[in-house]
């Protein structure tokens, strides 16, 4: 297979994501949203699979181009399961993907506690079972000389970028109050000493009571009206 076929069939996907699928995290005809999905490059290759996917984004006109590639590649496909909104509050029912792809997103988080908010939310519309893949910026590998504190837990990168940055100490917190398990280790690329890219593969391990789903739902926006019964 040359170069463009292979472009042609994988699209410009996250090649740690893509390990995930050669690894079978994957299994055909799951339920799969992108949270963050840009113009859906992390989609193509579920989209030819013939997998129910869906996608949100905080660029309009990223959701456009994405409608635009996922009706080329499949004709009469639902484009309205990709949409503009936030990460903080998505309008999805609880427990409603089989997986759940964040990568490349949760590092733009504005503050501590924006990023807790939408981890939790990766966390809420994912099954008890289900997988949850992030691609996020880490302190992991980079010496605190090399970071520049911002504020709210953002930094500023060595390669000129401002994020922020996950770090062991809230990971360990986050893993506490929602409850995950590794599918395999955590680990980070050092990209030229300038930053640090972490890759998390996770699983949900329980289904907390309604009454914690109840309280959970009673602090999204009533704007937000989640989508209920079966995610396809």
């Amino acid at each position: 297979m040359t170069p463009p076929e292979l472009n042609n069939e994988l699209g410009n996907i996250d090649l740690y994501l893509l390990d995930a699928i050669l690894k079978g995290y994957f299994p055909a005809g799951c339920a799969v949203l992108d949270a963050g999905c840009g113009e859906g490059r992390n989609l193509h290759w579920f989209l030819k699979g013939g997998y129910p996917v869906w996608g949100i984004d905080s660029n309009p006109a990223a959701i456009r181009m994405l409608r635009f590639v996922a009706n080329s590649l499949q004709k009469g496909y639902p484009l309205e399961r990709f949409a503009s909104g936030s990460l903080t509050a998505m309008p999805y029912a609880n427990e409603l993907f089989e997986a759940v792809i964040c990568s490349a997103v949760l590092h733009f988080a504005e503050s501590r506690e924006q990023f807790i908010q939408m981890w939790g939310e990766l966390w809420r519309v994912l099954r008890t079972g289900g997988l949850l893949f992030i691609r996020t910026a880490t302190d992991l590998g980079l010496s605190q000389e090399e970071l520049t504190p911002a504020d709210q837990g953002r930094y500023l990168l060595p390669d000129g970028s401002q994020r922020f940055l996950l770090s062991q100490a809230l990971l360990d917190e986050l893993l506490q109050q929602y409850p995950l398990q590794w599918r395999e280790p955590y680990k980070s690329v050092v990209v030229a000493g300038q930053r640090s890219m972490g890759v998390l593969v996770l699983q949900k391990t329980i289904r907390p009571p309604d009454e914690y789903y109840i309280q959970w739902n009673s602090l999204l926006p009533p704007s937000v009206l989640p989508l209920s019964g079966s995610a396809w």
